[in-house]
């Protein structure tokens, strides 16, 4: 069986097409499906509104949130009720095309594990294409697993990799970093990314930077080793400093003559200050650690 995961915030003007297309691309699976439309605190009038879908396909299922959870959330909690041998994560607004999920079925037979979706051409403005694209870049030389660039949550998952997914315990998710540190066969395969099929965009500067920094500090021990990094630099610089005024002491006539004679009580006080501070940094660098 094939299950489909769709996080949905507040999209009533794109939940007929999105139901529409779905059902009319399943036909093409030869499977039996069910698709999680997990509702991530919507105002009232989107839940009535998937009720209804609920009732006209009883294989659309609902879950609903208290109140708006995020987007990852909302894919891990699909992933948690999904029952299929294959799991699809889709976005409800309809840029990642239904009617490709066909293609990344194919491969999923052929004994891919994750096949996942690469974004060959986004319909959004220069600066936000520009963002996504140093985000990934950054991400990838920063991470510790290798993250495909422009890459998103759109993919196809064998019952095995959601399972470990399911079983992980991190509460901020990165879920195309986590699929990827699972391990097992993956693939990747371009597609267009298409326009909203209607209302506002819900990923927000804030909630895109959030998303950035929980998948660079989840998949990265570069910030993590920063302070210890910081802390070595800041000792070295102190006792070049030290040695430094131990010679400006030893040849001070000599110093004196090219203006850098020792002045008393200065050079000691800033190279102690530098010293302790470098030691709390490699400390906090072996707590973070």
């Amino acid at each position: 069986m094939i299950s489909l995961v769709i996080p949905c915030y507040n999209e009533d003007e794109v939940l007929e097409p999105l139901f529409d297309r779905v059902n009319r691309s399943a036909e093409s699976w030869d499977e039996p499906y069910e698709v999680i439309l997990v509702d991530d605190g919507s105002r009232f009038g989107s839940w009535e509104q998937e009720r209804e879908l609920h009732k006209r396909d009883p294989r659309w299922k609902l879950i609903r949130f208290a109140r708006n959870f995020g987007h990852q959330t909302a894919v891990s909690a699909g992933l948690a009720y999904a029952r299929g041998d294959c799991v699809a994560i889709i976005d409800a607004d309809l840029q990642d095309p239904p009617e490709q999920i066909g293609r990344f079925l194919k491969k999923w037979r052929e004994g891919y594990h994750v096949v996942y979706a690469i974004r060959k051409k986004r319909k959004e403005g220069v600066i936000k294409r520009l963002s996504y694209s140093m985000f990934y870049r950054i991400l990838g030389l920063m991470a510790d697993v290798n993250i495909p660039y422009d890459s998103g949550d759109f993919c196809v998952m064998d019952r095995k990799v959601v399972d470990v997914l399911n079983a992980m315990p991190e509460r901020n998710r990165f879920v195309r970093g986590l699929r990827v540190w699972a391990g097992f066969r993956h693939i990747g395969l371009e597609y267009e990314r298409e326009a909203r099929a209607g209302g506002e965009v819900k990923y927000t500067f804030g909630k895109l930077l959030k998303l950035a920094l929980d998948g660079i500090f989840s998949f990265s021990t570069v910030p993590l080793r920063l302070a210890m990094y910081l802390g070595f630099l800041v000792s070295t610089l102190s006792l070049l400093g030290a040695v430094f005024t131990f010679l400006q002491r030893v040849f001070a006539d000599q110093f004196a003559q090219i203006g850098l004679g020792p002045v008393p009580g200065f050079a000691t006080t800033v190279i102690a200050i530098l010293f302790l501070g470098g030691v709390q940094l490699i400390c906090l660098g072996i707590i973070g650690e």
